[in-house]
């Protein structure tokens, strides 16, 4: 077997693409979106049903020239969702808008209306995770969403303080930034990582190990790969979100593939405590942590260009 269908052996297989003939071509169990992932697939010509669906809807239900943009934005996410799903057997992730990084209820509400769209759409939420930014505000809304049965997962994840934080609000999966991590140590340090000297690994490492030594029930999905030896590093990770470049790649290697990463081997690697995260040791650890600051303001930044630039497609679609 090639090293693709090897991994899949050990740890659930996710698409990160909003390319839905790159889902069907790799078949993952699941797939993840985010503004940037949208835009880049809003913009291909085979797709431009699933937009111009979108602009109708925003067109007809919105009171407002604002509103219509916004609710056009919404549906056009739901529709990639929705065409996602008909190819895959496991779930979609959602984002909610990057501006509402640091609004709790804001957060809520968009999520309810996502999962409402969906629901108009004839899709169960058990099928879709809302991706919520993991900052303070968004941990405290991934609380009150789950309650709610609106299963989350957390993203911009880049330390281990934001992992227990999501972990002990319920979050049902969080994404912790491997390459990004990789990309911020490389630059600050001028040092060359690989395997497991990469510092993006040492961390989803640790927060597994974290999460399964102490029962919590979130899930662990390593994203934002730079190459397949810090994929394959990750091996028996819960799950392991990857571009359609480097699933082709994984394809087209012949390799054994051990499995790093297991519930067993979490309790004696381990070597945390486990303590309660309020608001105080939140953003106490976050302020002693450049990399996870820095990389949680630039990938909200990001993200919230990206959703700005759809909306400008939208509205140019909409009103010319």
């Amino acid at each position: 077997m090639n090293a693709l269908d090897q991994l899949k052996q050990y740890t659930i297989v996710v698409a990160d693409t909003g390319d839905i003939n790159s889902i069907k071509q790799y078949q993952p169990m699941d797939a993840t979106t985010n503004p940037s992932l949208m835009l880049k697939a809003a913009q291909m010509p085979e797709y431009n049903a699933l937009f111009q669906d979108a602009v109708d809807y925003g067109k007809r239900v919105g009171e407002t020239s604002e509103l219509q943009v916004s609710l056009a934005l919404d549906k056009l996410y739901v529709n990639f969702g929705k065409e996602i799903l008909k190819i895959i057997p496991g779930r979609v992730s959602t984002e909610v808008d990057a501006s509402l990084s640091f609004d709790v209820e804001g957060t809520i509400r968009k999520a309810t209306s996502l999962i409402s769209l969906y629901r108009e759409e004839g899709i169960d939420r058990d099928r879709v995770l809302i991706k919520v930014a993991a900052t303070w505000e968004g941990i405290q809304a991934v609380n009150e969403l789950e309650k709610e049965c609106i299963h989350t997962n957390s993203t911009l994840l880049f330390s281990y303080i934001q992992a227990v934080g999501v972990a002990q609000s319920h979050g049902t999966l969080i994404s912790p930034f491997v390459g990004r991590i990789l990309d911020w140590y490389k630059k600050n340090t001028g040092k060359e990582y690989s395997g497991n000297n990469d510092p993006g690994v040492i961390s989803v490492k640790r927060i597994y190990n974290f999460l399964k030594k102490y029962d919590y029930k979130t899930e662990v999905m390593g994203a934002s790969f730079r190459n397949c030896g810090e994929i394959l590093e990750l091996a028996g990770c819960d799950l392991l979100t990857i571009s359609p470049e480097l699933l082709k790649e994984l394809q087209h290697v012949e390799m054994n593939v051990h499995c790093f990463l297991s519930a067993k081997s979490a309790q004696a690697e381990c070597k945390d405590e486990d303590e309660t995260v309020d608001e105080k040791l939140f953003r106490w650890a976050m302020n002693e942590d450049a990399m996870a600051t820095e990389k949680l303001a630039e990938g909200i930044r990001n993200f919230n260009k990206d959703a700005r630039t759809l909306e400008k497609l939208i509205g140019k679609r909409m009103f010319g």
